[in-house]
């Protein structure tokens, strides 16, 4: 496992499903192979420091998990509101939300639009927080350049409205 300075946060433990050790999990990752059959993902708090994946199967918007070890209800309860944490997946293309915090804005027309100071979760898309004001959301974001800067392709008058 990865220093924990590294971890990303990948999923959280909501409460117990039955009586066998069970529990309810919901991912904040679209990738779903984090609940594979012997992934191991480090708990926080601790203990315990990692738990493995033993069965995970979907239920509605959430999972259901077995851990190794996590056999009965009352160890499942002790797991009640962890946060599950794993190593970043090592993909050139994708954009981890911790390195969006101070990149540089540019709309494809060449136009500075500011810095990102915060990332703010929306049913619909996550929004780009810029210093300026303005929020964009994230599937307006064309590309991430090499220089650092993010390029967005946002409808016409979308800045417009933070004038």
């Amino acid at each position: 496992m990865a220093d924990d300075e590294h971890l990303l946060e990948v999923g959280r433990i909501h409460k117990p499903h039955g009586v066998r050790g069970d529990l309810l999990v919901s991912l904040v990752t679209d990738v779903e192979a984090r609940l594979a059959v012997g992934s191991v993902l480090s708990v926080d708090p601790a203990p315990p420091a990692t738990l493995e994946v033993a069965a995970a199967r979907p239920h509605q918007d959430r999972f259901i998990v077995h851990f190794v070890g996590v056999d009965d209800r009352t160890a499942a309860d002790e797991l009640r509101g962890r946060t599950l944490l794993a190593a970043p997946i090592d993909d050139d293309e994708a954009l981890w939300i911790h390195e969006l915090f101070g990149a540089r804005v540019v709309s494809v027309d060449g136009v500075e639009r500011g810095t990102v100071v915060a990332v703010i979760d929306n049913p619909a898309a996550d929004l780009l927080e810029l210093d300026s004001g303005a929020l964009v959301p994230l599937t307006f974001v064309a590309v991430a350049a090499d220089d650092g800067a993010l390029r967005v392709d946002p409808p016409a008058g979308l800045f417009e409205l933070y004038e």
